[in-house]
């Protein structure tokens, strides 16, 4: 049987990749992929801003989850991460205001 320091051990161990958690960059993915759904409905998005709006997105996500893959995500990638969805925010805005529509 294990002692309390011992447990407390194999907790964290076992759940330590659930406590490295982004809830505000997750909301901000979810609100971006909507902003870009919204895009392709109004037609403010053609076919290949889309594409490179969902695959830059998918970039996001990929560094996401290789920033949690240890368990914590320090300040620095905690910033990173929040600098690459500023990018994305503002290539969403441009793209959704530019001179171009879907035919």
């Amino acid at each position: 049987m294990l002692n309390k320091p011992g447990l407390l051990l194999a907790t964290l161990i076992v759940a330590g990749p659930l406590f490295a958690g982004t809830p505000g960059l997750d909301g901000r993915e979810h609100h971006q992929a909507q902003r870009i759904r919204q895009g392709v409905h109004s037609g403010e998005l053609t076919r290949s801003e889309t594409r490179r709006l969902v695959r830059s997105e998918a970039r996001l996500h990929r560094n996401e989850a290789r920033a949690k893959s240890d368990g914590v995500v320090t300040s620095r990638e905690r910033a990173r991460l929040q600098h690459e969805a500023n990018v994305e925010s503002r290539r969403i805005y441009r793209q959704k205001h530019d001179a171009q529509a879907r035919p």
